[in-house]
């Protein structure tokens, strides 16, 4: 367990004074560098273990903020908070799917960008992607994943820093002598921990330590730059949130919000062009906030934020004597969205930590930095203030999530977040209390591992356990059906998912789940018998429509399929997912003009959609153009190696074009790779070909 370190100053001097010694100036470039789940006390300015000697050399010139906080523990959201200066509440974002930016709020991009800013953002990671609407203000937004796509996006949904890094520093380059803002996002330390050598070796004990150590020296280059261009720049370091790594039960981040997650680095510091004398650092104990970054940069440039706006300028924030009691408002609504457990939110004032669940916490940071102390009911009056501070922000709950499309879904389940749209309730019981069930968050996120990793069995048995001690926990329900329909057993997943909900209140995502593998059984009926109310909904449900659909077409009912497509085209034209299906329902009509039309179509959505271009593949062998289709399945299955029909279809037709080293090599690729439950009866038949087939070598 890693306990939170208030560190002392390092090599620089304490800070109480009126004002800090970083000048406006309207002429200097702004670098808002942001790191993934980076924990305070990782840094070695702030006395952690990872040698970081870039942030160190910042902080020793700069201001080294010891008490800064984020508003939420997960990415999206909290990166919401730094580019708008407002609380996730007030910004729109409650989770790193289903929300986008409420209407009217500018962000930091605008305001820069008004001033005759070129703007850009370089992102690390697919929370990020340009698709959630964080693009607002920039010129260039280097943010969209499309280029990491099918099964090798799941298995490595980031960019690495020095590939972030790299195309940042080439937009900066490209600049010249312009005035510039660029955010970069760097997302290695995120689990899992898989530092790059040599960090590998020096952090073999500790890998997140190494992650942070590997991210530090990523950004040498990149400060380096800084010193040779013709303007000052001022670099604002943070990260979004923090990271567990044991603390109070929890294992990543998303779940609480002790000091682990929730508090966060923040050093903003000058780098002068080669010439200029470098300035002597500042250790600021005063409070800082999220929120306070948007202020401070427009401070910092000679500019001024909407008044109305929680934070406040840093420039000069040890002025103002009220600020060591300014509230900072926090949630972590995770596990509410997700698992229908209740919603955490909080205040931070002066060093007094307030906890809102239904068994409530508060802590003294200043002498319980570790938040060991729960002093709600010894401190009940100070609890009460505090509770009528959080009171006083009319901080909502978040509205219903609207429905991301399968692929995003998916994308988020691989970086950990677990896919679940959770019932409401009007209440909530110490049972629903996060710090009761931290257990069966633990293994649902063992699961999702184990599932990643392979280990199908070994991640039902996990899913099991926890549907044993919370049969309403539908995500895990939904995990354990796609396992079991995965293996060939979709009697077992119908019945998994039917148990789940007569347990918990019937969530869309799970009753079109249950529909779905009931259309695949054969009850196509007692599927639209489910999904019809669901596609006619207000709003209407998009996945409903698409898998009412393909139920439609299943009963030979072409006409309502189409319709139905149509429907869900209306509601999201760029559908790639539609536009897919729209295309093998023309293939299975013998409407080759049709289904080229519909997969080109898919393409323009997502230019790296494996199934458009193994759709394309099948048109161009029903036209005759076998070589044409070879080519087609190979970039399919070079884009998503889960492909299996591409994969099957590849090894096939290069066996039967005479290319059997290929083919050889693709079949057994296919036999080793593809679900036996699904494909058993393909893996048998392949299994005998292969028998008769000579020896081949990997092309």
């Amino acid at each position: 367990m890693v306990a939170i370190l208030l560190a002392a100053a390092w090599g620089a001097r304490q800070w109480s004074r009126v004002e800090s010694d970083l000048p406006r100036d309207a002429r200097q470039n702004v670098l808002l560098i942001t790191v993934d789940t980076l924990r305070a006390d990782a840094l070695g300015c702030y006395g952690g273990p990872a040698v970081t000697p870039v942030i160190d050399a910042l902080a020793a010139t700069g201001l080294r903020f010891t008490f800064a906080h984020a508003h939420a523990v997960v990415t999206l959201p909290s990166h919401a908070s730094i580019l708008t200066g407002r609380y996730p509440f007030q910004h729109g974002y409650r989770e790193n799917g289903g929300y986008r930016l409420a209407a009217g709020t500018l962000t930091l991009a605008q305001q820069l960008k008004a001033k005759g800013f070129a703007t850009g953002a370089f992102v690390g990671a697919f929370p990020l992607d340009a698709r959630f609407g964080l693009t607002e203000g920039f010129d260039a937004y280097d943010g969209r994943f499309d280029d990491l796509a099918g099964a090798a996006a799941f298995a490595l949904p980031e960019r690495p820093a020095s590939v972030v890094i790299e195309r940042a520093s080439s937009w900066i380059s490209a600049r010249s002598d312009a005035q510039w803002f660029a955010w970069v996002h760097v997302f290695d330390p995120h689990a899992p921990y898989e530092p790059p050598p040599p960090f590998d070796r020096e952090y073999a004990k500790n890998p997140y330590f190494g992650e942070v150590a590997a991210v530090d020296a990523a950004l040498s280059p990149l400060v380096a730059q800084l010193r040779g261009l013709t303007r000052a720049t001022t670099v604002v370091v943070t990260a979004d949130h923090g990271e567990a790594l044991g603390d109070h039960g929890e294992t990543t981040h998303g779940l609480f919000a002790y000091e682990s997650t929730l508090r966060v680095p923040l050093i903003v510091s000058r780098v002068e062009p080669r010439e200029a004398p470098s300035r002597a650092g500042i250790v600021v104990d005063t409070p800082a906030q999220h929120v306070d970054i948007f202020p401070t940069i427009l401070d910092l440039v000679g500019g001024a934020a909407d008044p109305s706006l929680p934070g406040r300028s840093l420039r000069t924030f040890g002025s103002r004597a009220q600020s060591a009691s300014r509230a900072s408002y926090f949630e972590a609504m995770s596990s509410m969205l997700q698992f229908g457990w209740a919603p955490l939110q909080g205040v931070v004032a002066g060093r007094e930590k307030y906890i809102d669940l239904p068994v409530p916490e508060l802590y003294n940071l200043g002498t319980d930095p570790r938040e060991q102390s729960n002093r709600f009911l010894p401190d009940g009056q100070r609890a009460r203030v505090l509770s009528a501070r959080l009171v006083d922000l009319h901080a909502g709950l978040p509205g219903a999530p609207q429905r991301e499309n399968p692929e995003v879904v998916a994308r988020l389940r691989a970086l950990g977040y677990v896919s679940g749209d959770a019932p409401r309730k009007t209440s909530y019981q110490e049972a629903d209390d996060p710090k009761r069930l931290v257990a069966l968050d633990r293994l649902l996120h063992e699961g999702v591992a184990l599932d990643g990793a392979g280990r199908t069995d070994d991640a039902m048995a996990k899913y099991r356990e926890i549907l044993l001690a919370r049969p309403s926990m539908t995500s895990a329900a939904r995990h354990l059906a796609f396992d079991q329909w995965k293996v060939g057993d979709p009697g077992a997943a119908i019945a998994t998912l039917e148990s789940a909900l007569r347990a918990g209140t019937p969530t869309a995502g799970a009753q079109v789940q249950l529909a779905t593998y009931l259309s695949d059984a054969g009850n196509i009926e007692k599927a639209i018998e489910i999904l019809k109310p669901l596609a006619d909904a207000q709003p209407p449900d998009l996945d409903a429509i698409n898998a009412l659909a393909i139920a439609h077409a299943r009963q030979g009912d072409q006409g309502g399929a189409r319709q139905m497509f149509g429907r869900g085209l209306a509601i999201d034209p760029k559908s790639a997912l539609i536009h897919e299906n729209l295309g093998a329902l023309a293939l299975e009509q013998g409407d080759l003009a049709g289904a080229r039309n519909a997969f080109e179509r898919a393409l323009v959505s997502n230019p790296a959609s494996s199934q458009a271009l193994a759709g394309l593949a099948m048109v161009a062998f029903r036209s005759g153009s076998v070589n044409e289709a070879i080519t087609g399945w190979r970039r399919a299955v070079a884009l998503d190696p889960s492909n299996y029909d591409a994969l099957y279809n590849l090894g096939i037709q290069s066996v039967k074009a005479g290319q059997i080293d290929a083919g050889r090599f693709a079949l057994e690729t296919f036999v080793r790779t593809a679900p036996r439950g699904l494909y058993r009866d393909d893996i048998g038949q392949i299994e005998a070909l292969l028998k008769v087939l000579p020896k081949g070598i990997k092309p």
